[in-house]
């Protein structure tokens, strides 16, 4: 019996329109009163995450967010496991970004900073979805202490795909780096990654390994889907995904989420 769903949301929970469907939300609920924990696993910042807690009941469940950077109690806001960046790291990142041309931002627990005086279309972009406010900073006028989840380089998607190739592999071998989106790249404390973070988690819950399941589409999604007893690969997913998935579900706009709750852990004929 499984007891715990990981589950993406961007190209996952969500429809194209950015809408959890009423049959996802009727299939979350049915796994709930079966004692099944529901967790929300994403690249987005916590204040990207609350109004989905809210929209489907989830305020006594955990939430992973930053790609598994962040993992809190939703209930109460307890942090489980928080995994920064510090900022010798900012300051190495930034450096890195003037080389490469490549615009970059970057969080605390609350706010999407930018260096970049000419601010790109994508930062502002992602304040937008995920209603957090964006500030422009200096890397001179950021605290020392600061904790920094993530910091994520951002450009139209073949010119991100030339500045991935050009990233020294001393970089690379010193950070998680993963593709979230075609104009995002994101990079993370070595140690932080969506599986990880699902594994602390089910751990800390005395749940084993084959007792979870974790439902993604993108790239950022592969640690998880490789951890998990189950993984499940949506039907609009990238090829790496399918691969590792032992079950493939429908796409994001066909309800995908719940036809695989419903055949996995409701035991629903379809």
């Amino acid at each position: 019996m499984y007891k715990l769903v990981a589950i993406d949301i961007d190209g996952t929970l969500l429809n194209d329109y950015k809408e959890v469907t009423q049959e996802v939300k009727g299939a979350l609920q049915a796994a709930k009163e079966k004692g099944v924990k529901v967790v929300l696993c994403t690249g987005r910042p916590i204040g990207g995450v609350h109004g989905f807690i809210e929209e489907l009941n989830l305020q006594d469940q955990y939430v992973i967010t930053f790609n598994g950077a962040l993992v809190q109690y939703t209930k109460t806001s307890e942090v489980v496991s928080e995994i920064t960046l510090t900022y010798q790291d900012l300051k190495k990142l930034y450096d890195l970004s003037l080389e490469l041309q490549s615009p970059m931002h970057f969080f605390d627990s609350t706010t999407i900073y930018t260096p970049n005086k000419e601010i790109n279309k994508y930062t502002i972009y992602e304040s937008y979805a995920n209603q957090v406010p964006l500030r422009y900073r200096t890397i001179e006028e950021i605290p020392e202490n600061m904790l920094i989840p993530k910091v994520m380089f951002i450009d139209e998607p073949e010119r991100l795909s030339k500045i991935m190739a050009n990233i020294p592999e001393s970089i690379k071998e010193n950070y998680t780096m993963v593709k979230s989106a075609p104009f995002f790249l994101e990079i993370l404390h070595p140690s932080v990654s969506k599986g990880n973070a699902v594994k602390l988690l089910a751990e800390r819950l005395s749940i084993k390994r084959e007792e979870v399941i974790c439902i993604g589409d993108g790239e950022n999604d592969l640690s998880m889907v490789e951890y998990a007893g189950c993984g499940v690969a949506m039907g609009n997913a990238v090829p790496s995904i399918k691969e590792a998935a032992q079950f493939q579900t429908l796409s994001n706009n066909e309800h995908g989420v719940a036809y695989a709750i419903e055949k996995l852990i409701l035991n629903k004929s379809l």
